[in-house]
This record gives structure tokens, sequence and C-alpha cells, in this order.
């Protein structure tokens, strides 16, 4: 039997958690495997019990992480028995003792945008830092017997940057376990949008960060707004743009800054953060999805617009392209003059919604989270045969 444990410590907001809320309950229930799985004792709370998995707690700060997991992680996995390593949170371990597989899936190491970002927000201490983690991210496929991205258009970027072969396996969606939650909402959000019921809406599903480009999105408001005059335009984010309100370091006063700058303030309804279990719901309220990111590895909103039936509009970026394909409309990642004229044809264009609405939920159809799982464990049977 291959006995799999798998590192989940790095898993804490966005596209982590997502990973982790979709896979375990498929890596528990796949027959001739054994899991033992490390992660934090918040994350642990939300699984009851899983048959063949047993759970390792490990609270650890973010800055500890990486160190903690060098020294204790070997002895845990031998005392463990298991015979692969998963490595989910981008760093391997450099002497495992087993065969791994790392899963790669922050693009911020090898984004020169974002490094620019940071400069040009005078964030030196994060630059910093970015260039440390890069550094051990870069090794980290160096150390791991098989990598794994999530998308093709990653995988060549880490190919370029590493000189190493990357496998690419899709990150996946199960629409049925996505809108099995039918509890509502939390009365502050309900309460926020019935406020808003009537106007035209445009969704932004995202913690407030600096790669996910916030700005280009504000500004490209009250360009929709005198486009679309006589129609009410409301932008939802699933954040609140104030400090001490996201995970990690972002500060989103520049953001807030240029919503009261630019007298859009009616214009943004900041829900705060909505559970990954409840997001179907916002989903049906959309008119539009609209990401202005400038980076990412797979982008899990996308997959879950189009398959709410909610037209998309990304930035053209390779991973953006590769998700969606014709299903979305693309701008230029830096112009809220392109992404407000893709935002007003979905608002103006019915023939051309509905064929993006109808393309979305195909595509959508392609990404599987049980197809995914296989192919992981299928990579950790191979390894345990060559041994």
């Amino acid at each position: 039997m291959t006995h799999l444990f798998i590192n989940y410590l790095a898993a804490s907001a966005g596209g982590g958690l997502t990973y982790v809320r979709n896979v375990t309950p498929l890596f528990s229930a796949t027959p001739g495997f054994r899991f033992t799985v490390a992660l934090s004792p918040d994350l642990r709370r939300e699984f009851g019990h899983l048959p063949n998995v047993d759970f390792v707690e490990l609270g650890l700060p973010p800055a500890r992480r990486f160190w903690y997991e060098q020294r204790t992680l070997p002895e845990l996995i031998r005392k463990s028995g298991a015979n692969v390593l998963l490595s989910a949170g981008n760093f391997a371990l450099r002497k495992s003792p087993v065969p791994q597989i790392l899963l790669s899936r922050n693009s911020l190491y090898v984004s020169g945008d974002f490094s620019r970002d940071l400069l040009e927000r005078r964030e030196f201490r994060m630059w910093l830092d970015l260039r440390a983690r890069a550094f051990l991210a870069k090794r980290s496929i160096e150390w791991a017997d098989v990598t794994v991205a999530p998308s093709h258009a990653f995988a060549s970027e880490l190919q370029r940057w590493t000189g190493e072969n990357v496998i690419v396996i899709h990150h996946g969606f199960d629409r049925d376990a996505f809108v099995r939650d039918t509890t509502p909402l939390a009365p502050e959000v309900q309460l926020k949008l019935d406020a808003v019921e009537g106007a035209f809406k445009i969704l932004f599903v995202s913690h407030y960060n600096y790669y996910r480009n916030f700005e280009t999105l504000i500004r490209a408001l009250p360009i929709v707004r005198d486009r679309l005059s006589g129609t009410p335009v409301r932008l939802l984010l699933t954040c609140e743009l104030a400090a001490g309100k996201n995970p990690g370091q972002y500060r989103p006063d520049r953001a807030a800054n240029l919503v009261r700058e630019l007298g859009v303030s009616d214009m943004v309804v900041e829900l705060g953060s909505v559970p990954y279990k409840k997001l179907h719901q916002l989903y049906g309220r959309a008119d539009v999805y609209a990401t202005p990111a400038y980076t990412e590895t797979f982008a899990h909103p996308l997959v879950e617009a189009m398959a709410s039936g909610v037209p998309v509009v990304a930035s053209d970026i390779p991973v953006h392209r590769e998700i969606c394909g014709a299903a979305a409309l693309y701008f230029e990642r830096f112009s809220p003059e392109a992404l407000a004229n893709c935002i007003v044809r979905v608002a103006e264009d019915k023939v051309m919604r509905a064929t993006m609405v109808d393309g979305g939920t195909s595509r959508a159809g392609d990404f599987s989270w049980r197809v995914h799982v296989n192919q992981i464990l299928e990579l950790a049977r191979n390894l345990t045969s060559n041994d």
C-alpha cells in the first residue's frame, strides 16, 4: 500500500485553502492508499473523521515554518511509515527520507511585475523577503524528485527559471461540492447585497494584495459608470480596504485612497471575507466577474465564475487564457480603459453575454478535482515502484 505524507502547513489563505478543502476528502476516499496529513490546528477543525487519514496538528508562525519543516518533518515522516512525501506549499525538504513530490504554485517568485510593484510601493523589506523565498523555492525544485505546476503557463515559467522539468496537473473543480452548502450568507453580507439589487454588479473574489492589481479595477469604475449612464454599477469585493482586515502584510491604503479620490465610494461594496462554502451564492448575484491580476498560477475563481454562469473579463496573461480559453474577454493588465471597455461590452451585448455564459459553463467542466487527485496518486505510485 502506498502511504503518502502530505505537508499542508503552508495552507493559510486563498488558493492554498481551496486546494486542501477540495482534495483531502478525495484522497481519503481512494482505495489502496493511506495518508498522514500535517496541517494547522485551525484547518484541522474543518475536517471530521476521514477514513485512511491520520492528522498531525502543528501550529507554526510563518517566519519559522520553513526551518521547522527542515528539522522536524523528516523524523515525523519516518515515524508515520509513509513512503512518499507530497510537499504542497512551494518549498521542499532538502533531505527527504522518502521520494518527494513538490507542488509549486506561487508565481510571485518569478513575476517581474510583482518585484517592480514592490519597489515602486517602497516595500523594500517585502522585496528582500521575496528574494530570499524565491531562492528557497528555486532550490526546492532541485531537491524534489518531481515538481508539479497547476497550469502549462506557470510550468513554462518554472522551467525557464530553473532549467528543471516540471509536470503539469491542472487544479480541479467540483460543482456539486461547491454548491452543497445552502445555509444563508451572514446577515450583514446579505443586507449589503440586498441594497444593490437592480444594479449592474461586478464581482472580484480576493483578499486585498498587490498582485491582484485592485487599483486598475478601481480606476476602471468611473469609466464604466460614465459609459453605462442611467444604470447603477457596483463592484462587489470579498475583502475590506482597511488595515488589519486582510491576510499578509499588504497595505490597502493606496486602493482605499483611490476610491475616495475618484469619487467611487458609492460604487464599491466591501463585503468582507465570505466563507468558501458560501461563495456560490455570491457568484449567483453577479453580472460579470472581473480580474485584473497581473500574475497567477491557476486562478480558481475564474472556474468558479464560469461554472456559476457568470461571464468573465480577465487580464490578458497566459494563465487566464489557458484556464478560460475563448469563454472570456481579455484586456491589457494595466489598462483601466481596456478593462472598462470589456465590462461595458458584457453589459450591453446580450447575445455575446449568452455565448460567454454557455462557453464558460462548458469550459469549467474540463476541470476535475478527482482527475487531479488520481494523477497525483499515480505519480506517488510510480515513485514507490521505482524504489
